[in-house]
């Protein structure tokens, strides 16, 4: 069971960190993916690679089925609420704007999280917490800066980025109410396969994508990395956090996201990090420190 205190410990801090270089990179691969792929058809495509890709190990686990509707239905939910809306809503919104833009927007999750969960009286509004979200949204804002280009449709794009995000708010309360004991790889698959059907019916409705042209090899490479890095392994993750730390914790990954965006491009590209780069980081890690609050404690206990 999730710590009653809100707070992380150092294992799952580090899976924190893995997961934001997991789910960071799935900007760079929609980005990729949507010169050649109309957006539900990308979200379709991620979701059933990645059930895909999950079912072997699920049978390599003796993890069985779930039975019957009944037990479909917390997973059918988690799919919708965690998949179907807010993949497709992010992704219709990086037509719009620009995927810098739309890293920032996904960074308000946290601070929808905190509010769901307190109107759902599944959790304390604690001031520490909010404090702490709203400084880790202004580090994000620094970080990433407001250099953005404007786009016609950007407002549209804006809402759709800030729906997404929201979703994800109310996937973590359908998470912390419907899966206590679930595995964690089981609970990543079972959605996965709930959101296949769901974005099978959609994308065949608006899109129709047995009509489009066969993409190219650069294409398919980000629709792989995509489904296998950004939506399989990273939901064993992010499942694993869920059960250890508690749904609101978890979501504070998007905001260690442009951190580990910035990083990987200073280690791997040799791209130099700014000065106000630099800030947005520290004001992002005081942030996080506050949300845990055993610093405070500390410091309070040393005054």
């Amino acid at each position: 069971m999730p710590p009653n205190d809100n707070r992380i410990d150092a294992r799952d801090w580090s899976l924190l960190a893995v997961l934001s270089v997991l789910w960071g990179g799935s900007f760079f691969f929609n980005g990729a993916a949507l010169r050649e792929l109309p957006p539900l058809t990308l979200v379709f495509l991620r979701v059933a690679l990645g059930a895909a890709i999950l079912l072997p190990l699920l049978r390599m686990q003796g993890i069985r089925f779930p039975n019957g509707m009944t037990g479909w239905k917390p997973f059918v939910a988690i799919g919708l609420l965690n998949n179907v809306i807010p993949f497709s809503l992010i992704v219709a919104g990086q037509t719009f704007i620009p995927s810098g833009l739309a890293s920032i927007l996904n960074a308000t999750t946290p601070l929808f999280t905190v509010l769901v969960m307190a109107a759902a009286r599944e959790e304390a509004l604690q001031m520490r917490r909010v404090a702490g979200v709203a400084l880790g949204l202004a580090g994000v804002i620094i970080l990433r800066g407001w250099g953005i280009e404007t786009r016609v449709g950007q407002g549209i794009g804006i809402l759709l980025c800030l729906g997404g995000a929201f979703s994800y708010g109310l996937a973590a309360l359908a998470a912390r109410r419907l899966l206590k004991d679930s595995a964690p790889l089981g609970t990543a698959t079972f959605q996965l396969m709930a959101s296949t059907v769901m974005m099978a019916a959609v994308a065949s409705a608006v899109e129709q994508p047995w009509h489009l042209p066969m993409p190219d090899i650069t294409t398919w490479l980000a629709v792989l990395g995509l489904a296998g890095l950004s939506t399989a392994l990273a939901y064993i993750v992010f499942f694993q956090i869920i059960r250890r730390s508690g749904a609101t914790n978890v979501m504070l990954v998007t905001l260690l996201i442009p951190v580990t965006a910035i990083l990987l491009g200073w280690l791997v590209l040799g791209e130099p990090i700014s000065p106000r780069e630099i800030a947005g980081a520290i004001v992002i890690a005081s942030a996080l420190l506050v949300i845990d609050g055993r610093a405070i404690s500390l410091l309070r206990r040393g005054a």
